[in-house]
């Protein structure tokens, strides 16, 4: 499914994304959020990988269920 938008641009941005993209703006400018959404996801992940790091109770409690991961497991 696609949708239609429009934009205001500069002229200094116009002028690039023409020079960039050539005929095909639309791909350019998706291609373009595609990443940009995925470098949200990234720092999203980042963030929270951080807090977690930084959360002291917590990375207790991971060294507690860690000691008994392998509980009833056997060693084949």
């Amino acid at each position: 499914m696609t949708h239609r938008t429009t934009v205001t641009l500069d002229d200094e941005s116009f002028a690039f994304l023409n020079n960039i993209a050539g005929e095909n703006r639309s791909a350019y400018i998706n291609e373009l959020l595609k990443q940009e959404s995925k470098n949200h996801l990234k720092q999203a992940l980042l963030k929270a990988n951080l807090e977690e790091a930084a959360d002291s109770e917590y990375q207790e409690e991971l060294k507690e269920w860690n000691t008994v991961l392998s509980d009833g497991l056997s060693n084949d």
